[in-house]
């Protein structure tokens, strides 16, 4: 578990350590104090709520507490289904690509830690853009989880390169705690 002093929280909040001695002293912040001194210690997990309780960016620490998810699709229902599944207040950040080259400039801005492509955009496409985020080393270990028509179509490829696959119809919860499984293995999420 990572905790942080009363200086290095004034630097993520861009406040003076005295402003955050008080938050702690009035029982805002949670955390605790050295035994035999008067430091104290704010917990990852209790900063961050607090952070989210209050309106205040997460900062620095953003990459560590939200799941950035990157949803590759055309489908509008689909997508707001899918948002409604991964709401920002649950540790999940949510940017939306229709085409391959949205989804390589959105890979290199967003930086995600999970891909989900819905094959309904075509299957080369979609295999494509799985295939071109394997092959940089920079998104080696990101989750991909294809979206596959249930069209009565042969779905027959090489899925060496995808993490999970769902035929759809598929609930929505059921592919958001998927998900938040597969990404609490690299990060905590709070």
């Amino acid at each position: 578990m990572k905790v942080f002093t009363t200086g290095q929280v004034a630097k993520i909040c861009k406040v003076a350590p005295r402003t955050v001695s008080k938050w702690f002293d009035s029982g805002r912040l949670k955390g605790y104090r050295i035994p035999g001194s008067q430091d104290r210690r704010i917990p990852r997990e209790y900063l961050i709520r607090f952070l989210k309780e209050h309106g205040m960016p997460l900062g620095d620490l953003e990459d560590e507490a939200m799941a950035k998810v990157l949803i590759v699709a055309q489908d509008q229902v689909l997508i707001e289904n899918l948002r409604r599944e991964l709401p920002v207040e649950r540790s999940f950040k949510v940017a939306v690509a229709a085409s391959g080259f949205d989804a390589g400039i959105q890979a290199e801005s967003f930086h995600p830690d999970c891909v989900i492509v819905d094959f309904s955009i075509g299957r080369t496409e979609a295999l494509q853009i799985c295939q071109n985020l394997r092959r940089n080393a920079e998104f080696a270990d990101i989750i991909l989880i294809a979206l596959l028509p249930d069209d009565g179509s042969s779905t027959s490829f090489d899925r060496s390169s995808i993490n999970e696959t769902f035929k759809k119809p598929f609930d929505a919860a059921l592919l958001a705690e998927r998900f938040r499984t597969l990404i609490s293995a690299k990060k905590e999420l709070v």
